[in-house]
């Protein structure tokens, strides 16, 4: 088929590659424009962006694809079909219909579990024990399309957002040439979602970020996991020079019990509201990270100190 692959991040390019490889012609690639990245604060292109350009691909990088110019542009292309991975903007109607197809969008959840902009963080956050991939022709309404094709995927007990994005980002490279195969043909089969079971993957604010040691301990080793390794959940430790900002990066609930944020031992065991979490990997303001004992060795912290 002639298509537009639109998609941003690292979680779409292994679906680009993938899409490549089945045969498609891709007409252009929409990904968002170049942002300000590390502490130069230079403006660099996209991963999808980088990625398209190294294979030879069209790349446009519009600001709004409201602007009736980019849509003019859009229905130009005169495509078969458009493929939609966490491209990071709302598609207008006049563009949902400019394919001959339609456009069709592959999603890190089981709708209606987790529409919206941050899926795989909510679902370890809120604990839950399985996610997945679906692919599902686009409508006006945020994620709430008919879904072709689904893939369950287990979150485990030591899963960060971090590591969950690399296993979902496989699964649904995989899955999107099969159900783009399937529209070809005219054998797709379209499942509306259930009406039952709608939650929405708000987008992660910085004020979320900051560990709260009154939560329960399970709650808290979901929320350190499921912000790890971005935007990272932190506390503050107080150090001979002053207090200074730590992302906790990977934890685990343990046994223990003290006044919220008491660290319990001397391999950063630490007191909640409700039971304790063991802090495994840590990253100081400034430096890279690490695991809890090469943490230590340059950050002593010991048994009676308060994180906060």
């Amino acid at each position: 088929m002639r298509l537009a692959f639109m998609g941003t991040p690292d979680f779409a390019v292994r679906a680009l590659a993938e899409t490549v490889a089945a045969g498609h012609e891709i007409a252009a690639v929409y990904t968002q424009p170049p942002a300000p990245r590390g502490r130069g604060q230079v403006l660099q292109p996209s991963p999808v962006h980088a990625f398209a350009e190294g294979l030879g691909l069209q790349v446009r990088t519009p600001k709004s694809m409201r602007d009736p110019a980019e849509i003019a542009a859009f229905r130009a292309l005169e495509l078969d079909a458009a493929v939609v991975v966490a491209f990071g903007q709302i598609l207008v109607r006049e563009v949902l219909e400019a394919p001959r197809l339609g456009c069709f969008n592959l999603h890190a959840s089981l709708l209606p579990r987790w529409r919206g902009a941050a899926p795989i963080q909510r679902a370890i956050m809120a604990g839950d024990k399985a996610t997945g991939v679906q692919v599902m022709r686009m409508t006006e309404g945020l994620d709430e399309g008919p879904v072709l094709l689904s893939e369950t995927v287990g979150i485990e007990a030591d899963d960060t957002a971090g590591s969950l994005h690399d296993k979902l980002a496989a699964v649904g490279a995989a899955m999107l040439p099969r159900a783009l195969g399937a529209i070809a043909r005219g054998q797709a089969v379209e499942t509306p979602q259930p009406s039952d079971g709608v939650t929405y993957a708000k987008k992660i604010k910085p004020a979320e970020a900051r560990i709260d040691w009154s939560r329960p301990a399970r709650e808290l080793d979901c929320h350190i996991r499921g912000l790890s390794p971005f935007p990272g959940a932190w506390f503050e430790l107080e150090t001979p020079r002053g207090p200074v900002r730590v992302k906790a990066l990977l934890s685990r609930p343990g046994l223990g019990h003290g006044a919220p944020g008491e660290v319990l031992d001397d391999e950063l065991l630490v007191a909640c509201g409700e039971g304790a979490v063991r802090l495994l990997r840590l990253q100081r303001e400034g430096r890279g990270a690490q695991n809890a004992d090469e943490f230590l060795r340059g950050t002593p912290v010991t048994a009676g100190a308060r994180l906060l």
